[in-house]
């Protein structure tokens, strides 16, 4: 079960509670009644390595899918329209 940080509004008291994530946000100060807030802060979790795709995961086939990609990408943003075919005459 998470624990949640409290500060109320009122008298600056702070503390943790540890609930369930079904559980009703705590709305009362326990030391004067006051109103809380939740508090948010950093969380644990950091994201280390060159990126996070599907074929990170994958031994050898991430280089290929990556190369691709960017070819698609410069393909696809080309301002210069295709030339139109002339009709076929008889």
């Amino acid at each position: 079960m998470p624990t949640y940080a409290y500060a109320c509004t009122s008298c600056d008291h702070a503390f943790d509670a540890v609930q369930s994530f079904t559980d009703d946000a705590l709305t009362l100060c326990p030391e004067c009644g006051g109103s809380l807030r939740k508090q948010y802060g950093s969380i644990g979790v950091t994201f280390n390595g060159s990126g996070f795709y599907r074929t990170d995961s994958r031994s050898g086939g991430g280089e290929k899918s990556r190369s691709s990609a960017s070819s698609k990408t410069e393909s696809s943003t080309s301002a210069t329209p295709a030339p139109a075919s002339a009709p076929a005459s008889n």
